[in-house]
C-alpha cells in the first residue's frame, strides 16, 4: 500500500469535515490519520469500539459545543464493541451519519451483511488510497436532507408522530389510530423520511439516494415501494379521499397529513 498520493496539502479548520477513524492497527492508523489531515479533514482516532462509542455519545458541559462527526471510517473487527455493532446501534437509534466500513472481511456475504446493517459504503483491505479518498468525498457530498429530522442524541429511540400516525423505526411498526402495522425495513425507512419532511417535495433522486445509497435502482423500484406502503396505510385508515403520500408526476412525492400545506400531486 503506497501512502503518497501526490496531492496538495490542505490545512484543516473549524469548517472542515469532521471524521472519526476507528481502527485497531497502529501501522494503518498513523499514515491514514496523516493522509486525511493532509486532505484538509479534521480527524479523531479511536483504537477500539468502546472508546469509539464514548466519542460518539460524548457530551460537553457547554450546550453550544457539538461533538458531531460528518463521517465514520470504521473497522469491522475491533476489540470490545465491534464496528458492526456500532453501525447497527447507531442506525437503530436514528443516527444517519455516513459510515464507511474499512475491513479485511472480503466475502460477498460480509459486504451484504455490513450494508444491510446500515453502512453506506464498504472498502476491503488492502485498498488504493485514491479509491478511499474518492469514496470519502462521495459520502461527504450526500445531500443534507438525509440527516435532517432525526434526533441529535443517539441515546433516544427515534419514534416519530404526525397526527394519528406513530412510527417506531426500531421495531418496524406503524401505529395508525392505535392499530399496529408491520413494515418492512425499506417501508420503515421510506415512511421515516416522509414523516420527517411533511408537505415537502422529495424528489425521486433524493429518496433513492436515501434508501439505496449503493444500488441506485430505477424509479420503478421506488414506485413499487411507495405502492406497497400506501396499500398498508389505506387498508387501516378510514375512508379519506385525500392520499397521505401524493405523487408529483415527473418529480417525486409529498407526504401530506392534514396539518401540512400541500399543493400539486395526487
Amino acid at each position: 500500500m503506497t501512502w503518497s498520493n501526490g496531492s496538495s496539502v490542505s490545512t484543516p479548520d473549524d469548517r472542515s469535515p469532521h471524521i472519526l477513524l476507528v481502527e485497531d492497527e497502529p501501522e494503518l492508523v498513523t499514515p491514514l490519520h496523516r493522509l486525511l489531515q493532509q486532505q484538509g479533514y479534521q480527524v479523531e482516532v479511536a483504537y477500539d469500539g468502546d472508546s469509539a462509542w464514548q466519542q460518539l455519545i460524548l457530551e460537553d458541559p457547554d450546550p453550544d459545543v457539538r461533538h458531531a462527526f460528518d463521517l465514520l471510517v470504521l473497522d469491522w473487527m475491533l476489540p470490545g464493541y465491534s464496528g458492526y455493532q456500532i453501525c447497527q446501534t447507531l442506525r437503530s437509534r436514528g443516527d444517519q451519519t455516513p459510515i464507511l466500513f474499512l475491513t479485511a472481511k472480503d466475502t460477498v456475504d460480509d459486504r451484504v451483511l455490513g450494508l444491510d446493517a446500515g453502512a453506506d459504503d464498504y472498502l476491503v483491505k488492502p485498498f488504493q488510497l485514491r479509491e478511499l479518498l474518492a469514496r470519502i468525498r462521495a459520502l461527504l457530498r450526500r445531500p443534507p436532507l438525509l440527516s435532517e429530522g432525526y434526533p441529535e442524541n443517539p441515546e433516544v429511540a427515534p419514534s416519530l408522530r404526525v397526527e394519528n400516525l406513530l412510527l417506531d423505526p426500531l421495531n418496524q411498526l406503524l401505529y395508525l389510530q392505535d392499530q399496529p402495522i408491520n413494515l418492512s425495513e425499506k417501508e420503515t425507512q421510506l415512511l421515516q423520511l416522509f414523516m420527517s419532511h411533511p408537505g415537502q417535495l422529495l424528489t425521486h433522486e433524493q429518496i433513492i439516494a436515501h434508501l439505496w445509497p449503493q444500488d441506485k435502482p430505477s424509479s420503478n423500484v421506488l414506485a413499487a415501494q411507495v405502492r406497497l406502503l400506501r396499500r398498508k396505510i389505506e387498508a387501516h385508515s378510514s375512508a379519506d379521499p385525500s392520499p397521505l403520500i401524493r405523487t408529483v408526476y415527473g418529480k417525486g412525492y409529498r407526504f401530506c397529513p392534514e396539518a401540512a400545506t400541500c399543493t400539486g400531486g395526487e
